[in-house]
C-alpha cells in the first residue's frame, strides 16, 4: 500500500513557511526607530537651538524612541547650500535654513523678502495669518516637510560709514547672501554690485575688508557677532526674512502617520514660540545695538519715498522675470492693500 513518507517534510515546511508570515506581520518597534539629521548655522544655546532640542526630546518621549533628532549646529555641516546638498545625497535629512536659501526649490518663499513691501510689524502678522499655510503646502509639495516659520525679523543696513541716500551705497563693498536673487536685483537696480556670500564667511570678509556693510536684523547682527565690526545702523527696514527646519519629505514619510502627527504637533509648537521670543528679541536687541554704540542713521522722508521707489522699481523687475507665481503674488499683494485700507499706516 502506497505510504505519504514525505508528509513530514511537508508539514515541517508548512509551519516555517506560517512562522515567516506571522513575522511579517509583527510591528516594528526599536528596530524601526529613526533619527532625523538636522543641521544648523544657529550656534548651540540660541533660542532657535533651546526650543528645538526641547521639541525633540518631547517626540523622542512621545513616539516611544521611533523617532530621534540629531542636531549639527553652529554651522559645522556648513552653509545652507552645503547642507541643502547634503539632504539631496541622503548625508543629512533636514536643515533649519533661511527663506533665501530654497529660492531655486520654490521661488514663491522669497516673496515675504521683496524690499520695502512692509511697512510695520502689523503688516507682516496680518500677511503671515493669511499666506503662511500658502508656502507651507508649496515647500511639501517641492519635496519639504516643514513645521511653520519663524521670524528673522527687519534687515537694515549695518555699515562703517553711515549711509543716508542711494549714492552713499555705491561706495559701499555690501555683502548679500550667495544665491540671493532679490538682494541682488534691489542693489542691481540702483547701479550697486554687492558681493555674494556664504554667511559662514561673512565674518571674516568684515575682517579683512572684503565688505564693509551687511543687511541683517538686529538678533542676526548679535548672535553672528557681525555688530562688533560695524558702526552704523540705516534706520529703515529693507527687507524681512524668516527661516524654518525643512525635513526631506521622502525621509519623514518613512515615520509611522501616528508619529507624524506628532512630530507635526510639537514642532509646530515650537515653532511658534520661536517666532514669537524672535520678535521680542529684535526689539531688544535693537536697543542693545544702540546701547554698544551704534549710531542709528535716520534718513529724511524725501529720502525714504526715494527708496521705496527703489523697492518699487525692484519689485517690478523681479514680477517682469516671471520669477514667481502671479497668483500667489496677487493674493499677498490684495492682503497687503486691505489691511493698509483698514488701518492707518504704520512705518518702522
Amino acid at each position: 500500500m502506497f505510504k505519504f513518507r514525505k508528509i513530514p517534510y511537508i508539514h515541517s515546511a508548512l509551519i516555517k513557511l506560517s512562522i515567516a508570515a506571522f513575522l511579517v506581520f509583527i510591528p516594528f518597534t526599536q528596530s524601526s526607530a529613526l533619527t532625523l539629521k538636522i543641521a544648523t548655522i544657529s550656534p548651540e544655546g540660541a533660542v532657535w537651538m533651546v526650543k528645538m532640542r526641547q521639541a525633540a526630546k518631547e517626540i523622542t518621549k512621545r513616539t516611544d524612541n521611533r523617532v530621534k533628532f540629531k542636531f549639527y549646529p553652529g554651522g559645522i555641516m556648513g552653509n545652507d547650500q552645503s547642507v541643502l546638498r547634503k539632504i539631496r545625497i541622503g548625508q543629512l535629512h533636514g536643515g533649519a535654513l533661511t527663506n533665501g536659501n530654497l529660492d531655486t526649490i520654490y521661488p514663491d518663499i522669497q516673496l515675504y523678502s521683496l524690499p520695502f513691501l512692509f511697512h510695520s510689524n502689523e503688516e507682516v502678522s496680518y500677511i503671515r495669518e493669511k499666506m503662511d499655510d500658502i508656502f507651507i503646502k508649496g515647500l511639501e509639495k517641492r519635496g519639504y516637510v516643514t513645521f511653520g516659520f519663524a521670524e528673522g525679523g527687519f534687515a537694515y543696513l549695518m555699515s562703517n560709514k553711515p549711509l543716508k541716500d542711494v549714492s552713499d551705497l555705491q561706495q559701499q563693498k555690501i555683502w548679500v547672501p550667495a544665491g540671493d536673487t532679490i538682494a541682488q536685483t534691489i542693489f542691481n537696480s540702483v547701479s550697486v554690485s554687492p558681493v555674494p556670500l556664504p554667511i559662514s564667511d561673512v565674518m571674516t570678509s568684515l575682517q579683512t575688508g572684503l565688505i564693509d556693510t551687511v543687511v541683517t536684523s538686529p538678533i542676526g547682527a548679535i548672535a553672528l557677532q557681525w555688530h562688533t565690526r560695524v558702526k552704523y545702523l540705516t534706520d529703515t527696514p529693507l527687507s524681512y526674512f524668516y527661516a524654518f527646519l525643512a525635513i526631506n519629505k521622502k525621509t519623514f514619510k518613512k515615520i509611522s502617520p501616528d508619529d507624524q502627527l506628532i512630530v507635526r504637533e510639537i514642532m509646530t509648537n515650537a515653532f511658534k514660540e520661536i517666532d514669537a521670543q524672535n520678535r521680542k528679541d529684535n526689539i531688544n536687541a535693537k536697543k542693545a545695538l544702540e546701547n554698544q554704540g551704534i549710531k542709528f542713521i535716520k534718513i529724511s522722508d524725501k529720502t525714504l519715498s526715494a527708496w521705496h521707489q527703489t523697492g518699487e522699481k525692484a519689485r517690478e523687475i523681479l514680477k517682469n522675470k516671471g520669477i514667481y507665481s502671479p497668483e500667489v503674488l496677487k493674493t499677498l499683494e490684495g492682503h497687503l492693500e486691505s489691511f493698509r485700507n483698514s488701518h492707518s499706516i504704520t512705518r518702522k
